[in-house]
This record gives C-alpha cells, sequence and structure tokens, in this order.
C-alpha cells in the first residue's frame, strides 16, 4: 500500500478528532429520550462516508431508526464487500462509576493501552470500530487503492436487537448484494496477538414479573401469611442451574452441536492466564459449567444470567413492605443448534411451572437471535487472516466469541453470503460497561489492516474466477 502508514501518522489527529464528534452524540436506541440523537448520528455517519469519498450516501428509513447506506461501485466485475456496523451504543448507567463524563471523549493512558485509549460510551462498540473502516475508505479512494466494489449498511437498533434491520435487508436484496460481509464489532487477544472470530453465540432475551397481592403491605401484620414476590422470584432463579451450573429448563440442551476434542484442543492454543483474567476482574475465584475451562464456558457452551431484579422499597433508609410485584430481566446467550424461539418458549414454560398459585405470572420474550459459525476455509477468512499477518507480523487465531450479532445469521439467510468479524477491541475495553474505552493503537491499526483486507480479498477472489 502506497504510503498507508504515513497517511496515517499525518491525518490521526483529525481522525481522532471527528471520531470525537461522533462520540460526544448520545445515540442511546434503548431510550426514546434520545431519539434526536440517534438521528444525529446517522447523519454524521452520512457526512463522513460523503467526505470519505463514497459516490452515493443515504439515510434509509425503517420502521425504526435509519440505516445509513453507502456505496462506491467501481466495477460490476470487481467483487463486492459490504462492511456492517452500528451507530446506536448501550445506556450508560450507572454514570456515577465513570471516571469522566460518558459521552465528552478523552484520551487516557493505562496498563493495556500505554499509548493511550478513548474513553467514552461507544469508543468500542461500536462508533470506533465502524470509524475505522470510513477512515480506510478515505486513504484508498485518495491513493487510488481501493482494488474493489464496497457498499456500508450502518443501523441504528443493534443495542436493541435489531428490530427493523430484517425489514430493511429483506427489502433491500439486489442493493445489499455482496460476495462478503465485513464487520468490526468484536474484539482480539491482545495487541500483540490478533485473532479472528469464527463463531457467535445466540441469545434469548427474557423478562418475568411476578405480582403477588394487589399492593405493598405492612410486613409485621401479613408478613408469612402472604406470598412476597421477591422471594418467590429469587427462589424461582435459583432453580434455573444446579449444583454443576447446567441450566435446568427441561429440554434446553437438545440439539446442541457439541465440539468434538480436537476442536476444543485447537481453540485451547490462544494465549490465556487464568490468574491474570482473575486479577483483572478482582474475583477470587471463576465460576461456571463443571467440565470446560473458563474460555469454553464463555464461547461453546450456553449461558444463563440475571441482568437485573428489581421491586418493592429501593430508597434510603428502612419500609418494611411484602411487595406487591416482582421482576427481572434474564439472558441465555446460545451455542450452534438452539434455536432462539424455542428457547424462549422453553424457558417461558418453566418458569409459569416453578411459580406457585400464590403469585401471578407473566414471562415476555424480548429480541433474540441465532448462534453462528463462519468456515476457515473461505476466501474472507483468508484474506483476513493475511491482513493480520501483514499488519501485525504474526498469525492470527481462530477464536470463537461469547458475545451474539443476531443478525449475522439473518445475513446468511437473506444475502447468502458469509459475515468475516475482524475486530480490533480487546475483552478488557468495558463496552456494555462505565469506562469503555478502545485504545488509540487499535482504532489506528484497525484503518492500516482493513485496506490489505480489500487487497487480498480481491486477489484471491480473481485468483478462484
Amino acid at each position: 500500500m502506497t504510503d498507508l502508514n504515513q497517511y496515517i501518522d499525518n491525518h490521526k489527529d483529525r481522525f481522532l478528532s471527528e471520531l470525537f464528534t461522533l462520540l460526544k452524540s448520545p445515540s442511546i436506541s434503548a431510550d426514546s429520550a434520545f431519539n434526536q440523537d440517534v438521528l444525529d448520528s446517522a447523519a454524521l455517519i452520512k457526512q463522513a462516508l460523503a467526505s470519505a469519498g463514497c459516490q452515493h450516501v443515504e439515510i434509509c428509513d425503517t420502521p425504526g431508526y435509519p440505516v445509513v447506506y453507502g456505496e462506491i461501485l467501481k466495477n460490476p466485475e470487481l467483487p463486492t464487500v459490504l462492511v456492517y456496523g452500528h451507530y446506536d451504543v448501550q445506556p450508560a448507567d450507572p454514570i456515577d462509576l465513570w471516571d469522566s463524563p460518558p459521552f465528552d471523549p478523552i484520551i487516557k493512558k493505562t496498563a493495556t493501552h500505554p499509548g493511550g485509549a478513548i474513553f467514552a460510551r461507544g469508543a468500542c462498540d461500536d462508533k470506533g470500530q465502524v470509524f475505522m473502516h470510513i477512515k480506510a475508505l478515505e486513504y484508498m479512494v485518495k491513493n487510488d487503492e481501493l482494488p474493489c466494489n464496497v457498499k456500508f449498511m450502518i443501523e441504528g437498533e443493534e443495542e436493541i436487537g435489531s428490530p427493523s434491520l430484517e425489514w430493511y435487508v429483506k427489502n433491500n436484496h439486489e442493493k445489499l448484494s455482496n460476495d462478503c460481509i465485513l464487520i468490526s464489532d468484536t474484539g482480539m487477544i491482545s495487541n500483540s496477538q490478533p485473532s479472528i472470530t469464527t463463531g457467535l453465540r445466540g441469545l434469548a432475551y427474557m423478562e418475568v414479573s411476578l405480582t403477588g397481592p394487589n399492593r405493598d403491605l405492612h410486613s409485621g401484620l401479613y408478613g408469612g401469611a402472604v406470598a412476597n414476590p421477591i422471594n418467590i422470584l429469587s427462589q424461582m432463579i435459583a432453580q434455573l442451574t444446579d449444583e454443576n451450573n447446567r441450566i435446568t429448563i427441561p429440554g434446553f440442551y437438545d440439539h446442541i452441536d457439541v465440539l468434538p476434542q480436537e476442536e476444543r484442543d485447537e481453540l485451547a492454543k490462544a494465549p490465556f492466564s487464568l490468574q491474570a483474567y482473575k486479577d483483572a476482574l478482582d474475583l477470587n475465584d471463576v465460576h461456571g459449567e463443571k467440565g470446560y475451562s473458563t474460555n469454553e464456558r464463555n464461547s461453546i457452551r450456553p449461558s444463563l444470567d440475571v441482568n437485573g431484579i428489581w421491586g418493592g422499597y429501593l430508597g434510603q433508609g428502612a419500609k418494611t413492605v411484602i411487595p406487591s410485584k416482582a421482576h427481572a430481566k434474564i439472558s441465555m446467550r446460545l451455542v450452534p443448534g438452539q434455536d432462539h424461539t424455542r428457547i424462549a418458549t422453553l424457558f417461558t414454560e418453566h418458569m409459569k411451572a416453578l411459580a406457585p398459585s400464590s403469585v401471578k405470572i407473566e414471562v415476555t420474550a424480548h429480541h433474540g437471535g441465532h448462534p453462528y459459525v463462519t468456515p476457515t476455509n473461505n476466501i474472507g477468512y483468508q484474506a483476513a487472516k493475511r491482513a493480520y499477518q501483514t499488519t501485525f507480523g504474526v498469525p492470527a487465531i481462530p477464536q470463537r466469541s461469547g458475545g451474539s450479532i443476531p443478525i449475522v445469521s439473518l445475513f446468511e439467510r437473506e444475502l447468502k453470503s458469509k459475515s468475516i468479524l475482524m475486530g480490533f477491541g480487546l475483552d478488557s475495553d468495558a463496552i456494555h460497561s462505565p469506562n469503555e474505552h478502545f485504545g488509540v493503537f487499535n482504532f489506528l491499526k484497525g484503518i492500516e489492516t482493513i485496506p490489505w483486507f480489500y487487497k487480498y480479498f480481491t486477489e484471491l477472489s480473481n485468483s478462484t474466477i
């Protein structure tokens, strides 16, 4: 690539300044109070794509928040890469746990990022990683290094399960036609050891509500005589796993694709320090399903977690009540072989069976998505592997991720193409948590690596024709 590193060095301050402008917009799709901020972020993405050299850019209406679409179509004979990302972000709560304001980006040095990291909500997930692709495109266009056709599809609802994206994809098959989908919404092992995500867990997200008495009651006058919904919900949740930390929902493990030992051995080659893992999280010990390692528990095995639980009096001091209602939000990460709609049904049936007649129960299924595995023998994966080798100087390791990107399986079903997951974040970057950050090194290394992907993907595509 002609002067790629020099171009990045010359423009890195501008790149960061433009990214900061995007990060200042609190595009929280889960909260309607931020509707205008989400739309403002879409406008900023459109402007950035146009400035980078896209021939056509538009903000496309959907039943929800819009999709920003851009393209450069050089030649119909050339391969086409579709870049997917999202401009919406998670809520910043709890705000008091942030060391700096979540929407006032700042660069600070850390032990993991001695060259500095960008602290802001969305820095890593996913505005910073989307912006890498836009700046990589800018370099390729301005230096006449773009070897193929490129399309961008950047949505605003990923953090709420992409409810409108299926509608958009189904109505735009021809516009979105491609030979490969490139996504940077994942991470890598470390700044010295790149990895390519070859699998994602699926997701079933549920909410459970119990109602006991028709109002909050005095716990002295009624305690021991009527059901306490919080007590009962806690007991029900405790029964969802057994002494070996296996999930007890009947039928939950049916149809799971169990990885053969040779594949488990291959995944185990990724460098991992259990002690460093515990130290980073301030843990005395790890916890999970018996018979599996920590890295297997959070990638190739399913899980169940309570994401929030509430009810009763939460104010300062004491208030002796038996609450009328109790609520919990529970997510289940799924692995290949599990269908999120079936799991949601099994969960609902099981919770209703666990609930005693002294309470009323309501179970609501929120968003979900299927697991995904990409083969390592396709052209996209091989191009990504070569790109990492070129810029990092070491081979990338295939790695299963515990996270979920529900729309990846949708892309394969509707667009008939594979997704390549080239992430540049680290597990320690606190995505979805207070003090989310993204290393400056990682941001710039992504801009450096992405053009090489295009080069190798085009070469490999041409060699197979």
